[in-house]
């Protein structure tokens, strides 16, 4: 059985940095693994990436030893199943709000007779080895998703659900919940304070907490603060970014000598 770097990390006290992928093509999701993130999550559910195009983005990461990662659209069976099946290390799903939730997302991943995950590791056998079905159950990492009033009421209940190895905190979701304005590497005292309880607690019942972050200077913040698992921006805004930084320059650069040229 392939280890799982993810749980390398955190067992040696570090923290992950995660990469995020919302481009649909199986190129990009390769030049990123080959960047060195310690992880790569692949978004399905806000990302534009269906299952068909999942499976060469995770061939694609597989030419490294960055770790796949994949946010599941939402809280159901079959989609969990599938992800693992193709070879997912880790699975972030949303809206984990109550400690059925929880219960249900554990059991979804596990086979029998602890949970109910069907049995057909299709690529992950050839991804992790032959030995899959027998580690499975202990090697893959739940990330359950903590974003809503529901589930900051329900966090203490939420992480005493055995299986739960990580939440990950949704920010933007998590400022919208709370009244704020949704975005992330939040300074708003309200969602600071809930950002700080979710870590706080998390820690008290040795869950690991990850969080989305929208720069290196924050994600650095999170963890200093303790966090163990922090996303940087996604493949989009990288993309984004460095064009317009390079726009800019240009700009700048181009008025400058027009300025100067006499004409």
């Amino acid at each position: 059985m392939r280890d799982n770097l993810i749980r390398q990390i955190w067992a040696d006290g570090g923290a992950v940095v995660n990469g995020w992928l919302a481009i649909p093509s199986s190129f990009s999701a390769e030049v990123m693994a080959h960047q060195g993130w310690d992880s790569l999550t692949i978004d399905m559910q806000h990302g534009v990436t269906d299952y068909t195009s999942l499976i060469p983005m995770l061939t694609a990461i597989s030419t490294t030893t960055t770790m796949p990662v994949v946010r599941v659209p939402w809280l159901e069976p079959g989609i969990l199943m599938k992800v693992l099946d193709a070879g997912a290390y880790g699975v972030i799903c949303p809206m984990v709000n109550t400690a059925e939730d929880a219960k249900a997302f554990v059991s979804y991943t596990t086979y029998p007779p602890l949970g109910q995950r069907s049995f057909g590791p299709i690529r992950s056998l050839l991804y992790a080895g032959a030995d899959y079905p027998k580690y499975a159950d202990d090697t893959i990492v739940r990330f359950a998703m903590i974003e809503t009033k529901e589930a900051l009421e329900n966090l203490d209940a939420i992480l005493s659900v055995d299986g739960i190895d990580a939440i990950y905190i949704g920010p933007a979701d998590l400022s919208n919940a709370l009244g704020c304005t949704p975005k992330f590497d939040q300074d708003e005292p309200l969602v600071v304070e809930a950002i700080d309880h979710i870590l706080s607690r998390a820690k008290a019942h040795g869950v690991v907490a990850g969080i989305h972050n929208a720069s290196a200077e924050y994600a650095k913040r999170m963890i200093k603060k303790g966090f163990q698992f922090v996303t940087i921006g996604s493949d989009v805004r990288l993309m984004v970014g460095g064009a317009q930084q390079v726009l800019q320059t240009m700009k700048e650069d181009t008025e400058s000598i027009q300025s100067g040229s006499g004409y």
